[in-house]
This record gives structure tokens, C-alpha cells and sequence, in this order.
């Protein structure tokens, strides 16, 4: 299990690389983190996150009908959630270069 406070710095990336794949609801986010080894993201913890993207701009929304019950709010990524996801990925690839180095005890420069 990975620790929440590992968590709370990527979850907004990787949510917007998971909108930027297709429209989708808050469900199907948690169960698509889940699926890539997040384990079981609380809802109390996925729908503040939403609300943040969406305040931010980072995401539009609308409802929809479900066939298994009331109306689901779906997310779409917007042009800057597009352009938030790709400051993200850089940001990531550059931190997760330092952790590897730090790792292996060697520098990116040797």
C-alpha cells in the first residue's frame, strides 16, 4: 500500500491523465487509480480533489443520465488541464530522475 502522504502530491496528475483519456465520473476514476495500483481510494478523498481541477479550470463538467441510477457528473479535461497535465508530467519525470539517483546513490551527473 502506498502511503497517503506519498499519495497527495500525484493524485491530481495522475486524475487528469486519467480525464484526458476520455470523459469519465468519480467513480470510475477511484476504480481506474485502483486498477493501476493505487489500491481503494476513498470518495472522501477523490470528489475535493475534483472539485479543486474544476475550480481551477483544469476540468469541465456536466450530467448525465445512468441507467443505474441518478444523473453521474462527468469530467472532461479542459485546454488548461491540457497544459496543467503536461507541467505535471515534466515535473514528475524530473522528480522521479532524483529518487531513482537517490536510490542507486549516484548522481544524474555522474
Amino acid at each position: 500500500m502506498i502511503p497517503s502522504q506519498m499519495l497527495k502530491g500525484t493524485l491530481e496528475g495522475c486524475i487528469l491523465a486519467i480525464i484526458s483519456r476520455r470523459e469519465t465520473y468519480g467513480y470510475e476514476i477511484a476504480q481506474t487509480l485502483g486498477s493501476f495500483g493505487f489500491g481503494k481510494i476513498a470518495e472522501g478523498t477523490i470528489y475535493p480533489l475534483l472539485l479543486r481541477l474544476e475550480r481551477s479550470g483544469f476540468v469541465s463538467t456536466d450530467y448525465r443520465a445512468s441507467e443505474l441510477g441518478p444523473k453521474r457528473k462527468y469530467y472532461k479535461l479542459t485546454q488548461a488541464g491540457s497544459e496543467e497535465l503536461e507541467l505535471f508530467t515534466a515535473s514528475y519525470r524530473e522528480l522521479e530522475k532524483a529518487v531513482n539517483a537517490a536510490l542507486r546513490g549516484k548522481s544524474n551527473e555522474e
